[in-house]
């Protein structure tokens, strides 16, 4: 059984450095971004901190709300 290499698989799950170049930022105001709930919540992997790609997307094409507004949408639309 043949495995698709790791760079061939989609990225569902990006790093600050992934956010900021998804977002044509810095990394640094990605964090700063994210410290002031601006950015949905990341998942943590361990050390890693990650956001969901497909979360991104969502949360950009719904006007990039603040994380609060951001949660309260996602759970109205449950």
């Amino acid at each position: 059984m043949n495995t698709p290499h790791a760079s061939a698989l989609p990225r569902i799950a990006v790093p600050a450095e992934g956010v900021a170049q998804l977002l044509d930022v810095s990394e640094r105001h990605v964090w700063a971004l994210h410290a002031s709930g601006r950015l949905p919540r990341p998942v943590r992997l361990g050390r890693a901190v990650r956001w969901s790609a497909d979360e991104l997307r969502d949360w950009l094409a719904a006007g990039a709300p603040s994380r609060d507004a951001w949660e309260q949408a996602k759970e109205a639309s449950r």
